[in-house]
């Protein structure tokens, strides 16, 4: 199902998702990667710093894929990727 909405909106669900991980991790989200409707709710990414470093070019970051329902409450989410934060994938 696609989605469609304003900036707005989708910035709302952005940072709700990265809260409501932030509420089950002990890792502080950085940015939110991407941002999905889905036939249930949203999916999100969500990059958070799992171990802050000096430079903090090679801190530990991790994605996670966050799932919302259709009201915005989470019913789950999953570490995808872990990497440093100056890597760039190829």
């Amino acid at each position: 199902m696609q989605r469609t909405g304003s900036w707005k909106r989708r910035s709302r669900k952005e940072r709700h998702a990265a809260a409501q991980l932030a509420q089950m991790l002990p890792c502080e989200p950085d940015s939110v990667s991407a941002l999905k409707g889905t036939d249930d709710g949203w999916s999100a990414d969500v990059e958070v710093v799992e171990i802050r470093r000096v430079p903090d070019t090679t801190s530990v970051m991790a994605s996670y894929r966050v799932h919302l329902d259709e009201q915005g409450e989470l019913v789950g989410y999953e570490r995808t990727r872990r990497y440093a934060r100056g890597h760039i994938d190829r």
